[in-house]
């Protein structure tokens, strides 16, 4: 029988970080016993794993009695690791031997799942670098500055490379672990699962739930004053020979810096900034589409649709419908 190893981390941990421990078991679990019912052997024995028998949440509210310890598992089949705490750099200090242990056992062929910031423990195990992986959106900038050398594809809602499954934020785990049955077991047991845990099938992005705040992490002075300006200016179409000009930094220069900066281009950055207000206005006004349109300096409604859906992965009117019950009346 096949193993699924769900991971407690020790300490630098929070509720979300039970739920995915409690999730991925019962879903698995779930799983199990439906292949079972139509006379099949169950595929994977579930455990839950750590270094201590025993790891407290919450200063104690809540603790969970792991199965086994890592040091006891010469091999597994698929691991899962739960989400962290916001403290990244203490968690990854924290979690230390469970990154160890993550590193060997991916070398000899396990196959890895993080959820939400568990990400950040798998790039600290080197095992991301030059692939593909997602976390929850609202650390990005965070994840890019301590792992430059890890494709962040913020949008994405779960990727799938090379045995490593990562996944966007909070309770968005649930797609991933129906995406892992579908995968692990087949379709039929997913869409079971689907239905017992009402969770949405084939959903693949997470760009619609993203609230843009820009990346200000960086020590660039010239760069921070073009965002602000940017910012203060939403109704304006800017052109970067103005940006540039208006900075006294030629045109090149201007680009590579505000790129190393924020990981944007000048034109990208100015876009997703008139989008998240556009957000705004159709979820919390009565205003219409092209009315929100012109307000974030846009005058062509295929553009402004175009760049708006490509930020979000959906239609303006789609998004105001979705966010905005006022509207809709």
């Amino acid at each position: 029988m096949k193993r699924v190893t769900i991971l407690v981390p020790d300490g630098q941990t929070n509720l979300s970080s039970i739920a995915c421990i409690v999730g991925s078991y019962e879903m698995f679990s779930v799983a199990n016993a439906f292949w079972k019912q139509s006379g099949r052997q169950e595929l994977y024995k579930i455990e839950t794993a750590g270094v201590s028998n025993k790891i407290d949440f919450q200063k104690g509210m809540l603790s969970v009695h792991a199965d086994t310890l890592i040091n006891d598992i010469d091999k597994t089949n698929l691991i899962i690791v739960p989400s962290l705490e916001g403290t990244y750099q203490q968690a990854m200090n924290g979690n230390k031997p469970l990154v160890d242990w993550l590193a060997r056992q991916y070398k000899q062929g396990a196959e890895i799942a993080s959820m939400c910031s568990g990400t950040f423990m798998l790039a600290d195990a080197g095992i991301l670098d030059g692939k593909n992986c997602s976390t929850h959106w609202c650390y990005e900038e965070n994840f890019k500055a301590l792992f430059p050398r890890v494709n962040l594809q913020i949008e994405k809602l779960i990727t799938d490379e090379h045995g490593i499954y990562t996944n966007g934020g909070a309770y968005s785990f649930l797609n991933l672990l129906i995406y892992l049955i579908e995968k692990f077991y087949d379709r039929t047991t997913a869409i079971f699962c689907s239905k017992m845990f009402q969770v949405e099938l084939d959903r693949q992005s997470q760009s619609a739930f993203a609230i843009f705040t820009g990346q200000k992490l960086h020590g660039d002075e010239m760069v921070q004053k073009a965002q602000a300006y940017i910012e203060s200016r939403i109704d304006e179409k800017l052109s970067v020979e103005d940006l540039s000009s208006r900075f006294a930094v030629g045109r090149r220069n201007f680009d590579r810096r505000f790129i190393k900066a924020t990981g944007n281009t000048p034109v990208e950055y100015a876009q997703r900034v008139k989008i998240e207000s556009a957000k705004k206005a159709l979820e919390t006004t009565r205003k219409t589409v092209n009315e929100v349109m012109y307000e974030v300096g846009y005058s062509d409604v295929k553009a402004f649709r175009e760049v708006f859906k490509r930020f979000t992965g959906m239609s303006p009117l789609e998004y105001r419908n979705r966010y905005n019950k006022e509207a809709l009346v």
